[in-house]
């Protein structure tokens, strides 16, 4: 009977919530392995219900925790497995070993039992493939280094660990710090693209457009507040330079890669709008998705953001109504 109480319990839980997550890490890793060189197909939530079945009827019997391990699916792959059977041939093997065999094996040095293991691994190191991540993605490299150099000196679990734990701090850096971007005008076309990326785009006179690359929500609309901020006033200054009082009248944001929006993220457009409204400015928005202009309207009660003067399908459609808009004052000006 299974009294779920006692001094160790607090204890065997956090064991058993960290030694799950290696084992699945460690198993999915090693599995997608052999299927890139044996290209074939992992599916992810099968792997997972598989392992957590083999403990759950292991833990009935003081089973080992079983995991995909990478030192014997190694000596597996070089040994010419090709199928499951090769485990229950090798799980009878090491059985007859343990119960007839083991006084034959008792002086074999560990030395010869690491090489035979070192001799099935080292075929699977594709440098390469590490030069092509070098290449592509320099964080991801060092991610790479570390789990190879902490799986080497350490164990597989804590190198696996380490590399899990570098990957969930560039997904948090991207969540927190999203890509934004400043677009211009190509020459001759209604295109507007990044001014870093293509050098003859071209900055509208009255226009600050900026582009959003990631979801809005609580983690980034801080930084989006300060990074948009930061955008005008470096316009501004830039303007300065050139003119006596810059001529900014429209702020115009790009929302096609913006996927998803939350609460915070719907107040974070409403602040920056009635700031933008404190110095001036209109804030126009660009393609919202399905996602997010639902949200809008819903907490779009006074039309504020849905309006026929504040929402535009495309940045070109946007910048020539804005365009006869300030046209049309200066002539009334005049």
């Amino acid at each position: 009977m299974l009294h779920f109480h006692g001094s160790h319990l607090g204890l065997v839980i956090k064991t058993g919530l960290v030694t799950g997550i290696i084992s699945l890490t460690e198993g999915i890793a090693v599995g997608r392995t052999f299927a890139a060189l044996k290209k074939y197909q992992v599916d992810g939530n099968k792997e997972m219900i598989a392992i957590g079945l083999m403990n759950v009827v292991g833990s009935s019997t003081s089973c080992y925790v079983t995991t995909g391990a990478f030192s014997r699916s190694a000596v597996n792959h070089n040994a010419g497995a090709k199928t499951a059977v090769s485990n229950i041939v090798m799980a009878v093997t090491v059985m007859v070993t343990l119960l007839f065999l083991m006084p034959l094996f008792q002086y074999t040095p560990n030395v010869v039992l690491g090489a035979i293991i070192i001799t099935a691994v080292i075929g699977l190191i594709d440098i390469p493939a590490a030069y092509l991540i070098w290449k592509i993605d320099k964080f991801d490299f060092l991610v790479m280094l570390c789990a190879f150099l902490g799986v080497l000196f350490l164990s597989v679990q804590e190198g696996l660990a380490i590399a899990v734990g570098l990957s969930i701090f560039k997904i948090l850096l991207q969540v927190t710090r999203p890509k934004t971007v400043m677009l211009g005008n190509i020459p001759g076309t209604d295109i507007f693209r990044n001014l870093h990326h293509y050098k003859e785009a071209m900055k509208i006179p009255g226009f600050l457009i900026l582009s959003v690359e990631a979801p809005i929500n609580f983690a980034n609309t801080t930084y989006l507040n300060e990074r948009i901020s930061r955008w005008i006033e470096e316009y501004e200054a830039e303007e300065g330079e050139i003119k006596k009082q810059s001529n900014l009248k429209f702020v115009i944001l790009d929302m096609s890669a913006v996927s998803a929006i939350d609460t915070s993220g719907v107040s974070f457009l409403k602040d920056l709008k009635k700031a933008m409204e404190n110095k001036g400015l209109e804030l126009v928005l660009v393609n919202p998705l399905s996602e997010v202009m639902e949200k809008l309207q819903r907490a779009d009660e006074e039309r504020d953001f849905t309006g026929p003067d504040c929402l535009y399908l495309t940045v070109g459609e946007a910048v020539a109504s804005l365009s006869s808009v300030i046209k049309g004052q200066t002539s009334n000006h005049v």
